[in-house]
């Protein structure tokens, strides 16, 4: 089967298409895939800043405009890929589609979760012919879990090699691992977001250049800076890291007011971009670093792959390298698949198990009472 997988993430840089071709022979451990093609279509300044308004000021006018306008937006990113790749619209057989994150409530003990993602499916269908899946992460909080990271299911069934453990590490807006036992091994995987992974600094980089610019390429910003030792004790105090798996976050709790707030704190860090940069950089590296010493490592050691912008951050990655020096920490190329990649393509695998009946959540990631099959179907 080809199916396109569609990734508009939080850190709001661009819509990603991964296509794949995938079959899976019954009784096989894994099954056989490969990437037909990337592509990212970048978000324009005006489309960017309907989505920061919607999620940070939009009543339901503005959300149901966005809603309409991101289903046109990922149509014409599959049209484009497909075009730039010349790769026939018509051979997709289907588009796996996660939206776009607007809000996204962890359950509590009081009350169970919510999330939204927008971006008509119907469009998405109406547009290129093919039919979606989309609206994934529901199911999942309907059965009491958190509805996030849902990427685990793919970790384990395209990425567990036979002979080790490894820790997938997908540095997004948000930074999420998993921790994918050997392949064959029935001991549960474990998965979570460890907190923020580039929103915070992609934010910080818009404010800092008037949003003539988008994120620190290169980590140059960051390099230049130095760490706020001060600032940083602050944001490491936040309660969400000393929650214990299964659990998620988003940009409600580490978006634009949060960096606001910070700001309003320590004025010295708007004063000096670099400071701020520098220190943003090592939070997100040191939440990772000891997520993983705290949950990951008494598991079983084991490598390391970075995907997602932040393995095309080389200070952030030099820092990873540094607090974990037990560790191989490597980027998603080892996977044979484009870092940047690997989100599009687990949507397009979660696509293609949603129509071959096959459940794709993982509870012990979620918390959900059980095993579903994610995703609504929209035909073409």
């Amino acid at each position: 089967m080809r199916v396109a997988g569609l990734m508009s993430g939080t850190s709001l840089d661009g819509v990603d298409v991964g296509v794949i071709d995938i079959d899976h022979a019954e009784g096989a451990d894994a099954p056989r895939w490969s990437l037909v093609t990337f592509y990212t279509r970048e978000l324009e300044p005006a489309q960017r800043d309907q989505i920061h308004d919607a999620i940070h000021h939009g009543d339901s006018a503005a959300l149901c405009r966005l809603h309409a306008n991101l289903g046109e937006w990922f149509a014409q990113a599959v049209i484009d890929a497909c075009a730039s790749a010349q790769i026939p619209l018509d051979s997709l057989e289907l588009i796996g589609s996660h939206g776009q994150t607007i809000w996204h409530e962890p359950p509590t003990k009081n009350e169970r979760g919510a999330t939204l993602q927008l971006g008509d499916a119907a469009t998405i269908a109406e547009r290129t012919g093919v039919p979606v899946v989309s609206d994934f992460r529901t199911r999942d909080v309907a059965a009491g879990g958190e509805g996030a990271p849902l990427v685990p299911f793919v970790d384990r069934f395209l990425f567990a090699v036979p002979d080790r453990p490894r820790v997938l590490q997908n540095i997004g807006g948000i930074a999420n691992m998993t921790w994918v036992p050997p392949r064959g091994s029935s001991e549960p995987l474990l998965a979570f977001d460890s907190g923020p992974g580039n929103a915070l600094m992609n934010v910080a980089v818009e404010i800092a250049t008037n949003s003539a610019e988008h994120f620190d390429r290169d980590g140059a910003r960051a390099a230049r800076g130095r760490v706020d030792q001060s600032a940083l004790k602050e944001l490491l105090a936040h309660p969400y890291f000393e929650r214990e798996p299964p659990k998620s976050t988003g940009r409600e709790a580490f978006g634009k007011p949060f960096l606001d707030e910070l700001l309003a704190r320590h004025p010295q860090l708007a004063a000096n971009p670099d400071d701020l940069l520098a220190t943003l950089n090592r939070f997100t590296a040191q939440t990772i670093a000891d997520a993983i010493k705290r949950w990951i490592l008494p598991k079983g050691m084991g490598e390391m792959v970075v995907t997602g912008g932040g393995a095309r951050n080389p200070v952030l990655m030099r820092q990873l390298r540094e607090m974990l020096p037990d560790m191989t920490v490597s980027t998603g190329d080892v996977l044979g698949v484009d870092p940047d990649a690997k989100e599009a393509v687990a949507f397009a695998v979660l696509a293609w198990a949603h129509v071959t009946g096959m459940p794709a959540n993982e509870p012990a990631a979620t918390g959900a009472k059980g095993v579903r099959i994610l995703g609504n179907y929209t035909p073409a």
